[in-house]
This record gives C-alpha cells, sequence and structure tokens, in this order.
C-alpha cells in the first residue's frame, strides 16, 4: 500500500527525523479491479500492438516499421546491404520501443524464404534454417527486396494515413499501400491474450486472380473464388492432402489440412533401394525428420531402415536419404514414415487479423474483400493527391506563362517595387494573379525567359491538362477506377509471380505402389517381428492415366475415362492408355525418349460411382527419372499389337515409329531431334486417322496419317507443317478416324473439337487470362502436308500469339495451375473468328 509524505528530512536539514511528523495516507485498492484493468491493458497492447496482423496489408506493427524504417533509410534493392544491426537499432529507437530481439526475429522472418512465399526483406548472412537460429545481428546484412517496395510504394502521394510515434515526435503509416496481398500470399503467425493466429502461405498469381474476380463480380461466392485459389501454396513445396479441412477454413476461417513430404523411391546402390525425400512439410527441418525417424528405429515402431543420410546442399535442394534394408517394401516403410515421423504433419488454419482495429475470424472471401476494399482506397487517395498536385503545377504554369508573354512589365514593375512584397501585391493587382503565381514569378529564374523554355511549359500545360483530365475521370467513375486497381493487380502478379509449389490431393490414394497391401509378421532373428507385404493385385485390365497437372495413376477397371463421363474432380486428363495391372507402359517426353514404367508402382484409384478423380494419383517426377527441363507429353502402349506412335515437334516434323517389341531398356529413343527442337505431342496413330498440328501464329494443319510413312526409331521424321519465321508448332495430335467421321456416338464422344487461347507474347507465362476459342474440327479443312494450313483464331488488339491449343473429343475441359476446373466458352461456328476473354489463366485442356 503506497504512503505519502507532507515532509521530508532534505540533505541542508539539521533536524532529526521524527515519525510524528509524517503525515500517512493508506488507499485501499480492491486487487481484483486492479488485476483486471491491468490485464486488460495488457492484453490490449499484445493484441493490437504486438501479436495480429492488419488485413490489410498482412503485417505486424513490428514489420510494418522494419518495412517502412527501410524504405526511409533508402534501403532499396539496388543499394548496398547495410548490417541488420543498425536497421535493428534505428527501428528500435524511432518507432519500436521493445527489445532487439524481437525486432531482429520479426527481420529475420521476413528474409526466409522457407517462412514466407514472397520474402520481403533481401538478407546477406547467415538467417538461420528450419533446424538452426541466424547469426547475430552484427554479423548479417539486409535490404528490402523486391516484393517490399510494392509494399511501400506510394507512402508520399498521401495514400495512407500517418500516426505519431510513441513519443510524438515523428510519424509511421497507420498500414502500408501494400500492392500485394501479403495476408494470403506469406500468411502469419502469432499468439495473443485469448487468441491466436495461424493463416498459410498461397501463391500471388492464384490470389490476385482470384481479387480481380472480386472486384468484377462482388457477389462472387466461395465456390467461384476457389476456382482460382484452390488450396494453400507453401514455400517448401510438398503436398496437401485432404482438401475438406481448406474449404472448411476458407468458409469459417478455421480449418485443418496435413501436408506431406514429397518422396519417391529409388535405387540407392544396384542392390538396394531406398526413400529419397526432396521436399518435407511446412516448418518441418530434416534433423527433426532425422531425429524422430531414429527415435521410432530405437523404439521398434520403424523397421527395415539402415541408416539416414542428409545430402542437401545449395546445387541440389533438399534430399533425405533413407536406406531400406533388403526384403522390406520400401511402399510400406514410407506409410509406416508418414505415420510415425513428421514426413506428414497437420496444420491449423486460425484466420484471426485485426479489421477496422478489431481481431475477427475471417474467410477467403473476407480477406480477399479487405484487401481489395483497401486497394481501392488507396488508388482513390492516390488519385486525388495526383490531381491536387498536378492542378497546382498548372496553375503556376499558366501563372509563368503569363510573365513570359508579358515579362518586360513584369520587369518593370518589380524594379520600380520598394521591397518583394511590394512587388508581389503589384503583380497581383496588374495582372490578376493569385499569391501563389506572383510568389512563383518573383522567384523566376532569368534562364527560363528563353523561347524554348516557353515551348517546354506549353507542352507541360498541355501534359498536365491531359492528366487532370485522366485523374477526374478515375473518380468520377467507380467502375473506371475499380479496372485501375485490377491493372495494378495484374502487373503486380506478373512481376513477382512464380509458378504453385504445392501439390493438392483430394486423399492420399492406396500408396505409392497403389497394391493392395496386407501387413504381416514373420519370425526374423531374435524372434523379431519383420513387417512383409503381400502384393494381392491381379493382372486385370485397367486404364493408366496422366491429368494435366501431372498425376499418375491407374483405373480399378477396364471402363474407358471417355465414356465414364467426362470431368475428373480438380483436374483433367492429358492422356490415357488401355493396359493390364501387371504390364508395362511408355511415358513419352519432350526429349524423343519413351520411359517404360510398370503400370504396378501407380497408385490405384478407389471404384467410384461416377467418373473417376485423379487427385489420388502421384506426381510424374516420382516415378519418372526426368532430366532437367524434360517433362511428360503422353502415355503410350509398350504391348507388340499396339498401333504405330506418332509424334510432332516444335519446329514441324512428324514422324510415325515402326510398331514391334519394344526394347528390354528402362528409356529408349523414339526419335532423332534436330538442335533446338522438341517433342510437343505423341499419340497412337492408325493409318485412317488424322493427323494436327497448331502452330503459334494459329494456323491449323491437317492431313491423313497415311501420307507419313513410319520409320524406325533412329528416324528423324519428315517435313509435317511449314511455319512462319519465328513460329513454333504449339500443338500435335491425332484426330482418330471414328470422331473425324462422327461415328463416336456409342462411346459417348461428340466429335472433335479445336480449342485455342490467345494472348501477348509479353505476359509472364500463367499470369494472362486471355481469349478463348472452341470451335468443331470438321470446320477445318484438310491440306497436305508440309504446307501452311489454315486460321484457326483471329488475334484481337494486344494478342500476337497462341498459349495453348488441343485438338480432342468433345467436350473439353480446362484446368488452372493448381488443376481447378476453368470454363470455356460455347462452340463458335466461325472457323477464323477471334476468341471470348477468359476469367482466369487456362494451364491445361483435356
Amino acid at each position: 500500500m503506497p504512503r505519502s509524505s507532507s515532509r521530508s528530512s532534505g540533505p541542508g536539514s539539521s533536524a532529526p527525523f521524527d515519525p510524528s511528523d509524517v503525515d500517512e495516507k493508506i488507499v485501499d485498492i480492491d486487487v481484483s479491479a486492479e488485476m483486471e484493468g491491468s490485464f486488460l491493458e495488457y492484453a490490449y497492447s499484445v493484441i493490437y500492438a504486438r501479436a495480429l496482423p492488419d488485413a490489410r496489408d498482412g503485417l505486424k506493427p513490428v514489420q510494418r516499421r522494419i518495412l517502412f524504417q527501410m524504405s526511409d533509410m533508402g534501403l532499396r534493392p539496388d543499394r548496398p546491404y547495410v548490417k541488420s544491426a543498425r536497421v535493428v537499432g534505428d527501428v528500435m529507437g524511432k518507432l519500436h520501443p521493445h527489445g532487439d530481439t524481437a525486432i531482429y526475429d520479426a527481420l529475420v522472418r521476413l528474409a526466409q524464404d522457407f517462412s514466407l512465399r514472397l520474402p520481403l526483406v533481401d538478407g546477406h548472412g547467415n538467417f538461420g534454417s528450419l533446424d538452426d537460429g541466424p547469426a547475430a545481428p552484427r554479423y548479417t546484412e539486409a535490404r528490402m527486396a523486391s516484393a517490399a517496395t510494392a509494399m511501400t510504394q506510394g507512402l508520399d502521394e498521401d495514400e495512407v494515413d500517418f500516426v505519431p510515434n510513441y513519443d510524438n515526435k515523428l510519424t509511421q503509416p497507420e498500414v502500408l499501400p501494400s500492392a500485394l496481398p501479403n495476408l494470403l500470399v506469406n500468411g502469419a503467425s502469432g499468439i495473443a491474450v485469448g487468441m491466436a493466429t495461424n493463416m498459410a502461405p498461397h501463391n500471388l498469381v492464384e490470389v490476385v486472380a482470384a481479387a480481380q474476380h472480386l472486384l468484377k463480380h462482388p457477389d462472387a461466392d466461395l465456390d467461384a473464388l476457389m476456382r482460382f485459389v484452390p488450396g494453400p501454396d507453401l514455400p517448401t513445396g510438398g503436398k496437401i492432402v485432404g482438401l475438406d479441412g481448406v474449404r472448411d477454413a476458407y468458409r469459417t476461417g478455421r480449418g485443418t489440412f496435413r501436408t506431406r513430404a514429397t518422396a519417391k523411391v529409388e535405387s540407392i546402390t544396384p542392390r538396394r533401394r531406398g526413400i529419397v525425400v526432396t521436399e518435407l512439410p511446412y516448418l518441418v527441418g530434416p534433423e527433426k525428420v532425422i531425429e524422430k525417424i531414429k527415435e521410432g528405429v530405437q523404439n521398434k515402431k520403424l523397421q527395415g531402415i539402415t541408416s539416414v543420410q542428409d545430402l542437401t546442399d545449395r546445387q541440389h535442394g533438399l534430399r533425405l536419404v533413407i536406406e531400406i534394408k533388403t526384403g522390406f517394401n520400401p511402399d510400406a516403410v514410407l506409410e509406416h514414415l508418414y505415420k510415425y515421423t513428421p514426413l506428414e504433419d497437420s496444420f491449423g488454419i486460425n484466420n484471426v487479423a485485426l479489421v477496422e482495429g478489431q481481431p475477427r475470424t475471417l474467410g477467403l472471401r473476407e480477406l480477399l474483400r479487405v484487401w481489395v476494399d483497401h486497394r481501392v482506397d488507396v488508388t482513390r487517395r492516390r488519385s486525388q493527391y495526383r490531381l491536387a498536385k498536378r492542378k497546382d503545377r498548372l496553375h503556376l504554369v499558366e501563372g509563368l506563362l503569363l510573365a513570359i508573354v508579358d515579362i518586360d512589365e513584369i520587369i518593370e514593375i518589380i524594379r520600380s517595387s520598394d521591397d518583394a512584397q511590394a512587388a508581389k501585391t503589384r503583380l497581383m493587382g496588374v495582372f490578376d494573379l493569385s499569391d501563389a503565381q506572383a510568389t512563383y514569378i518573383l522567384d523566376l529564374q532569368l534562364r527560363r525567359l528563353t523561347k524554348f523554355s516557353r515551348l517546354e511549359l506549353e507542352k507541360e500545360q498541355d501534359e498536365l491538362k491531359r492528366e487532370i483530365d485522366e485523374l477526374e475521370a478515375i473518380l468520377d467513375d467507380e467502375q473506371r477506377l475499380r479496372t485501375l486497381v485490377s491493372d495494378e493487380m495484374g502487373a503486380v502478379a506478373r512481376t513477382f509471380g512464380t509458378p504453385r509449389r504445392t501439390i493438392l490431393l483430394d486423399s492420399a490414394g492406396t500408396g505409392v505402389s497403389g497394391a493392395t497391401s496386407v501387413a504381416t509378421a514373420t519370425a526374423g532373428p531374435k524372434g523379431r517381428g519383420v513387417p512383409t507385404l503381400s502384393l494381392q493385385v491381379e493382372d486385370t485390365p485397367c486404364w493408366v492415366l496422366l491429368s494435366a497437372t501431372g498425376l499418375l495413376a491407374r483405373s480399378s477397371d477396364e471402363t474407358a475415362p471417355a465414356r465414364s463421363g467426362a470431368r475428373h474432380a480438380h483436374d483433367v486428363l492429358r492422356s490415357a492408355v488401355a493396359t493390364t495391372a501387371r504390364a508395362d507402359v511408355g511415358a513419352v517426353t519432350n526429349r524423343g525418349r519413351v520411359v517404360r514404367l510398370s503400370v504396378l508402382e501407380l497408385p490405384g484409384l478407389p471404384p467410384t460411382q461416377g467418373p473417376p478423380s485423379l487427385a489420388g494419383g502421384v506426381p510424374v517426377s516420382e516415378v519418372v527419372d526426368l532430366a532437367p527441363g524434360e517433362r511428360v507429353l503422353a502415355l503410350v502402349s509398350l504391348a507388340p499389337d499396339a498401333p504405330t506412335l506418332a509424334l510432332g515437334t516444335a519446329q514441324g516434323v512428324v514422324k510415325r515409329v515402326t510398331s514391334g517389341e519394344a526394347p528390354a531398356k528402362d528409356a529408349f529413343d523414339v526419335v532423332t531431334l534436330k538442335d533446338g527442337d522438341e517433342v510437343v505431342g505423341a499419340a497412337p496413330c492408325a493409318d485412317d486417322d488424322e493427323i494436327v498440328f497448331v502452330a503459334s501464329d494459329a494456323s491449323l494443319l491437317h492431313f491423313g496419317a497415311s501420307s507419313v510413312r513410319p520409320q524406325g526409331r533412329a528416324g528423324g521424321g519428315i517435313a509435317g507443317i511449314k511455319l512462319a519465321a519465328g513460329e513454333r508448332a504449339l500443338f500435335f495430335g491425332v484426330v482418330p478416324a471414328r470422331l473425324r467421321d462422327g461415328d463416336a456416338s456409342e462411346e459417348g464422344l461428340a466429335g472433335a473439337v479445336v480449342v485455342t487461347v490467345a494472348g501477348s507474347s509479353s505476359a509472364l507465362p500463367g499470369t494472362e487470362a486471355g481469349s478463348a476459342k472452341v470451335t468443331p474440327f470438321e470446320l477445318y479443312p484438310g491440306k497436305g502436308r508440309a504446307t501452311g494450313g489454315v486460321r484457326a483464331q483471329r488475334f484481337l488488339r494486344g494478342e500476337d500469339t497462341l498459349h495453348l491449343a488441343w485438338v480432342g473429343a468433345a467436350p473439353p475441359r480446362a484446368t488452372g495451375s493448381g488443376g481447378q476446373a476453368l470454363d470455356l466458352p460455347a462452340s463458335d461456328v466461325r472457323r477464323d473468328g477471334s476468341g471470348q476473354a477468359l476469367a482466369a489463366p487456362v494451364a491445361a485442356i483435356g
């Protein structure tokens, strides 16, 4: 209890201290009320000033102050690095009166590419890893990353409000302009008092596409937005298994999903196989995985593992090699690793952020809405600021032009005036000038009186009037303002967007091998149980399927995918081949190779009432050894009675490969390519089928397959389509005779169609929606081999190339980069007509 005294003995007093001279005052305080008040103040400080991000720029106060101070220090991406300690010191001294450790920890996280999908700080030095902390701030250096300039650009144009710092000597932005949807792209995590936030990172291109759709369609529902944002895109890649939790989080703001490492079975030595892990779940480090594997081996939860090696380096990235004992099935060991180690982890989404100063739990639509509204407000304020600045400048320029016309009289007035104030007053009276114009004329330099300067001023006057008209038009028309915001969003996506890293799977499937597994235990050394797998799979007919997003799987029966219906959940088919469960099929690559695949090693799709879903498939990179830049284009049968294989290249070469017994090799060449050439398509081809080329200039050529004589595997092919200078073949395919002649109704097919997607050649791949056209194949006349073909789509303004082309059985289905279904326009009977605008970029058609 505090005491107060009305008298005291100072240093200069000689009188002794007498307790009776002290007036004691005892103040009774209710402890519960004091604790409640103090706790509420503490909770308020943690929630609003430390732990939770603002939904508009996605930053906590310390992160916002770091970026603002680095911008104020001029630490742009084109400037040299400075010591991190200097940045921390300036932030702490000017804006953030807390510990330097907390500031440095926030700066480090902004620089970690494994924590953020789009880092905002460019760090030089040891900024830590998933298993180790960073070096001290005196050893590391930092500057703004390129993406951070998009967060801070416009602070000098009154785009946001500024508030005083902690001692009222400086000002700081209440929120950053944030041209990036930072909260969704980079996520956030924080623990406040009574609440917490944990948000997953996403792909910038997908988020911007969803925001643009919301700008155009304010009433868009969650299903429409999830066509653009199908799920999180984690910085470390990996796979997300199960999308129900993601959808719950997008709807309510809370949900859970599982993340899996990317792993495949490889031959470690000529006699031993192992599991190679190349991507780990989000925020899981390799040392943690190794530690859990060792613990599992010691307590007998994991069996069949001989060693674990971390071969990670800067050149090849993450690489964990788990060696498997002879006699153990690597697929079964991998399933145990998913169960008992962090190779499979869960992520709980809790989208809590500050909206108008209040903590709220937000779904995907609300998160996008807050950022879109913020960008609209920022753009409106910037336009108002620029309009006022240009009007002020135009006012001065008009006064200066007036002064140059009557410069002799103005000089005489100035010379005859007693002082500057008198001269200004007389100028305002004689020439009807404003105070600002008169002051500007008095400050005029004599070199501005030349004839050339007058021409420059007149040109500037015209330019200012034009800019003022444009800005007024933007501010007077809400739709034009929103279009400008959408265009700026698209520019940011083209500048900073990157392809998706995380694979989305509806379910885990049935394992890497897809075989029906029955775990048993046999007596091993010293009576230990040794788990084995019995692969109980009959050699029944099935289909091997390749999806547009690169997933491989086999069907559970012999039902043809085309007859089974049509749309595959969250993906489309690129290729399908009929075979049996214990046979081999070939994967044709753009390098002209055929890689042999065992059908048994592919995951089997569970039986369904409708069309099968490839979401339970395995990425093609996990089962096919590909060189850098090599990709799989199609699947082919390796049976002796299979039809000939037709291939087309980017330089317009066509080849049919002689059918017969395939070489007993894991991989073999089927065409000899010229320098700089690559295969763009492959398909089985009979003599009565039709061969089709589509070039990048939208020319389409088709001719009978009988005009191409089959060659051996070493042959280089013959001329297929005549290409214009600078153009390349974009698509190659085969239209079976039954589709060409309209005899496919019994198989549930509606004939062949041509789909083309046009756009600008200068656009970043995957960022431009462009325009699409769907036309019946029968409208295109056939021509002879080695000719130029006919036009398949007329380009609109701003379009100069085809981004994508496809010819196949109707109805065509389109998909985005994340596998989400996209709508195509209705069939157009104009053979060379222009396309219709798409709502989002199309990655593939099937």
